[in-house]
């Protein structure tokens, strides 16, 4: 069953969990957070991305101003994919407490089972340690993302970049969001790349669709609760069971 299943698909499954009455208590905080924040990032988004590309195209040569033209939808989209995916990083940080207790409360909702997190009482607790937690992986972006905005300043390999970008951000967005399931069930950063890089065809599908989730305008708002759930979905469904057998052997 779980080879017909697709990033994507679980994505879609996220949006329709979000909407169990069970679970709209959860979504609230997430949903806050969400909308402020992409809120200011819509708002300074052609400022900054005007910005980004007149930057970047500066460092041609006059006699190669009619690539200009070929490459300002590539800086275009490499600039929004570096905004929103800077605030999705923000997002995340400020609202990672209340994301660990909605991934709590999906996998409760799919298998029945209570996982042993301390629930509401263990919320204020839990914050400097999801705090850190959003940190390393931010320092694990930072590491890589300066070697990839270099390939934008080369000549030829920067009609790459853009592309490269993408699968760079989805796979950021995996990462940011199954750790929220994974860390409930106490599986270390390492540990959950490791898991990940076994189904890297999943681990992409969802987070290039969290991804694209992301940079439409107002539907980007949902974007965090709905990966959050559909990310605890598809541990349920795809990887919880290979953590377990790691675990056994």
């Amino acid at each position: 069953m779980s080879n017909n299943r697709t990033g994507m698909h679980y994505l879609l499954e996220g949006l329709r969990l979000i909407r169990q009455p069970g679970l709209r208590r959860y979504v609230a905080m997430p949903l806050l957070i969400s909308t402020l924040v992409f809120s200011g990032a819509i708002f300074g988004l052609s400022h900054w991305l005007e910005l980004l590309i007149n930057m970047l195209l500066g460092y041609l040569p006059s006699w190669l101003d009619w690539l200009r033209y070929l490459l300002w939808p590539l800086f275009a989209v490499a600039g929004v994919l570096i905004i929103f995916y800077t605030f999705s990083v923000i997002t995340n940080m400020i609202a990672a407490p209340f994301n660990g207790m909605l991934a709590e409360a999906v996998e409760k909702h799919l298998t029945g089972q209570l996982v042993e997190t301390g629930g509401w009482q263990a919320l204020v607790k839990d914050i400097i340690p999801s705090i850190v937690s959003e940190l390393r992986k931010l320092v694990y972006f930072i590491l890589r993302a300066i070697p990839l905005g270099i390939l934008f300043l080369i000549p030829g390999i920067n009609l790459a970049a853009p592309f490269i970008w993408a699968l760079f951000s989805a796979w950021m967005l995996v990462i940011e969001y199954i750790d929220y399931p994974m860390a409930n069930h106490l599986l270390h950063f390492s540990q959950q790349r490791k898991l990940l890089r076994q189904r890297r065809v999943l681990a992409y599908g969802f987070g290039g669709s969290s991804l694209l989730m992301t940079m439409i305008p107002f539907v980007n708002f949902l974007a965090m609760p709905v990966s959050v759930a559909g990310a605890t979905a598809m541990w349920v469904g795809e990887l919880k069971d290979n953590a377990q057998k790691q675990n056994e052997t």
